[in-house]
């Protein structure tokens, strides 16, 4: 399968799409061990993401890419807009004058978007963010790139990882961010970072499937 610089606007777009259906939901986790500004935040970025992309469809895939994490830092707020900024300019640091990647190129991107986000939240897995949802993703994601499965099916199996890791962030105890200041009140709430990586999550395989589709 080949991901060209088209594909990725398309992923972006579908981020764009269920960040805005879910900003309520985002939102309301937010309420519980945040800010309550999750879910707006993100949709403010991704829809200011919105507007620029018509003007970079003739780029290279590490040009749109960093031009989605340019946006974000600039324009969420809190702690998700460095983090989620962080994550797509690394991620496009991968990927300078590439108009075409494969799937190895696609978790090679994954793997520099997460290590930004370690770098710039100075959080590990356990402290109840998104790495935990990120992490695991990413694991069964190589793991089934690595035995031969086809991308759409490691995808499938990427994303089933991420929403376990997700869930299993409700009875983590928080000790980064903004909810590590509940203490245990933190435990019993799902991370709202580690949602919105769902999220994205999803649209990476819908967008593959999407690929498969076209190309059949």
């Amino acid at each position: 399968m080949q991901i060209t610089a088209k594909h990725i606007i398309y992923f972006i777009e579908e981020v764009a799409a269920r960040i805005k259906d879910q900003r309520d939901e985002l939102t309301l986790l937010d309420a519980a061990i945040g800010d309550a500004d999750h879910g707006n935040n993100l949709d403010r970025g991704f829809s200011a993401v919105l507007t620029k992309l018509p003007g970079m469809t003739d780029h290279d895939i590490g040009a749109i890419l960093k031009n989605v994490g340019s946006t974000l830092v600039s324009t969420v707020g809190g702690a998700s807009g460095p983090l989620y900024g962080t994550a797509f300019l690394r991620a496009g640091a991968t990927a300078v004058d590439r108009f075409e990647l494969a799937p190895a190129d696609v978790i090679t991107a994954l793997e520099a978007a997460m290590e930004g986000i370690q770098t710039r939240g100075k959080a590990q897995r356990g402290d109840k963010t998104m790495l935990d949802a990120m992490g695991p993703g990413i694991e069964a994601l190589q793991q089934a790139h690595a035995t031969g499965d086809d991308f759409v099916v490691a995808l499938r199996k990427g994303v089933a990882a991420t929403e376990a890791g997700m869930q299993a962030t409700i009875p983590m105890l928080a000790t980064k961010g903004r909810a590590s200041y509940l203490g245990e009140r933190s435990i019993g709430h799902q991370d709202p970072g580690a949602t919105s990586i769902f999220l994205i999550a999803q649209a990476l395989l819908v967008m593959a499937e999407y690929i498969q589709t076209t190309n059949s």
